[in-house]
């Protein structure tokens, strides 16, 4: 029976050990870096009768797509019931896809996640940073670990998705060993 826990207790902590220890995900920066960046994010909406996962949500971005107002970033706090997401013109089922870049000012090991109210798929620098796929209140996504080889402007690329009642969407990051905090919006351009 000991023999037996502690074999249970070396997989656990070998298993540990792997996910605290996997490397960073490399960022690519954008090539060539963009000049005469505007502030802010490109987004295009569908609206679609329903919308509960992101295969519902990539599959409403192949009909009748229009483009929105800029973001001005990716700071959009929850909001109340029949408050529009975003810059979305309408309160439910909203898709949304997301493009710009997002700018590091150093070269480092960073800790990204979001939060958000639905669904998610972000991709930064060529990298999938969040996910979610279905509905929930505003909550964060998992944290990635990310390497940002030098200060500049990555590539952004994100489909979001809310359905009914409230809705948020933050990025947040942090240099390794501080905590995340939002990303401003002066950090975003397109």
């Amino acid at each position: 029976m000991k023999r037996v826990i502690a074999s249970a207790i070396a997989v656990v902590a070998m298993v540990a050990g792997t996910v605290l220890s996997a490397a960073p995900v490399k960022l690519t920066p954008a090539n060539p870096q963009p000049s005469g960046v505007k502030a802010g994010l490109n987004v295009r909406y569908a609206y679609p009768n329903d919308v509960k996962n992101l295969a519902q949500a990539r599959s409403a971005l192949k009909f009748r797509v229009e483009a929105g107002p800029p973001l001005s970033g990716l700071d959009y706090r929850d909001t109340n019931a029949g408050e529009k997401p975003l810059t979305a013109k309408r309160s439910e089922r909203v898709v949304a896809d997301i493009t710009g870049y997002v700018r590091f000012d150093a070269p480092g090991i960073y800790t990204i996640d979001f939060l958000t109210n639905d669904g998610l798929y972000a991709v930064v620098g060529g990298q999938l940073v969040g996910k979610f796929d279905g509905r929930q209140t505003c909550q964060e996504t998992i944290a990635v670990e990310v390497e940002v080889p030098k200060a500049g402007w990555y590539p952004v690329k994100i489909l979001y998705f809310q359905r009914m009642q409230t809705s948020c969407l933050h990025m947040r990051s942090g240099r390794k060993g501080q905590r995340v905090t939002w990303m401003p919006n002066s950090a975003f351009g397109r």
